[in-house]
C-alpha cells in the first residue's frame, strides 16, 4: 500500500469517525482531492481534518463538516442544488458527484473565476457559478431542491428559504458571531418548515453585496 493509498483510508476513517456513513457521500468525499482547491503552503495539509485559509479572508472547511453537510442534505441524483458561497469550490465539486446540477453564487470575483478553472479542469460540467450576492438567492432558477449555505446567518435567510421546494432541504449555519453557531437543517414539509439541529460549527459571516475583488 503506498503512502497515498494509507492518506485516504485514514481520510474515510476520520470521516466515519465524525458520524460520515452514507456510501454516496463517502466515494464522493474520496473522489474529490481536497489539495486540488489549495494553493502554497496549505496544500500538504489537505487531508488534514481542518478548515484552512484561502484567498479573499475566506476558509476551505474541514471535510467532516462538509461531508456531515453533504450528508444532512441527502442529495439525490435528480436534485438540483443551490450552493451560497463557493469559496474555493471544494464543496460545490463533492456536491456535483452527487446531484443533477449545482448552481453556486460567489460575492468574491477572484474566487468565482478560480473555481470556475478547477471546475473546467476536473471536468465537472454541472456546476455552474454565479457572481452575485447570495444571500438573495438565485430565484431566476429556482425552486431548488437541496439548498447548502456555507456561511453563517443570523438565521435561516427569508429570501433562500422562499426557493426550496416543498419536500426540500437546506442546511445553514446559524449564529450571531463566530464563537456560537448551530448547523441547522430545515425541510420544508406541507404543513411548513421544520428545524433540526446538527451541531456546533464555525463558519465565516454570511455578508451581503460584492466582495471588493
Amino acid at each position: 500500500m503506498t503512502g497515498a493509498d494509507e492518506r485516504i483510508l485514514q481520510f474515510i476513517y476520520t470521516l466515519r469517525s465524525k458520524g460520515v456513513t452514507d456510501p454516496r457521500v463517502l466515494t464522493a468525499m474520496e473522489r474529490t482531492d481536497r489539495s486540488v482547491f489549495l494553493r502554497g503552503t496549505f496544500a500538504h495539509r489537505a487531508y488534514e481534518d481542518m478548515p484552512l485559509p484561502i484567498p479573499c479572508g475566506q476558509t476551505i472547511s474541514q471535510p467532516s463538516v462538509v461531508a456531515i453537510m453533504t450528508q444532512a442534505l441527502k442529495v439525490g441524483p435528480r436534485d438540483t442544488v443551490l450552493e451560497i458561497g463557493t469559496g474555493s469550490g471544494y464543496q460545490a465539486a463533492v456536491l456535483a458527484r452527487l446531484a443533477r446540477r449545482v448552481y453556486s453564487v460567489e460575492r468574491h470575483r477572484h474566487l468565482a473565476e478560480a473555481a470556475k478553472a478547477r471546475f473546467r479542469d476536473l471536468d465537472l460540467a454541472n456546476i455552474t457559478v454565479f457572481l452575485g450576492d447570495g444571500s438573495h438567492g438565485l430565484p431566476a432558477q429556482a425552486p431548488f431542491d437541496r439548498i447548502l449555505v456555507t456561511a453563517a446567518a443570523e438565521d435561516p435567510p427569508g429570501p433562500l428559504l422562499a426557493q426550496l421546494r416543498e419536500g426540500g432541504i437546506m442546511v445553514v449555519p446559524v449564529g450571531q458571531s463566530d464563537a456560537v453557531q448551530t448547523l441547522i437543517k430545515v425541510t420544508r414539509t406541507p404543513e411548513g418548515l421544520e428545524y433540526d439541529e446538527l451541531g456546533p460549527v464555525r463558519f465565516v459571516p454570511l455578508v451581503e453585496g460584492l466582495g471588493e475583488d
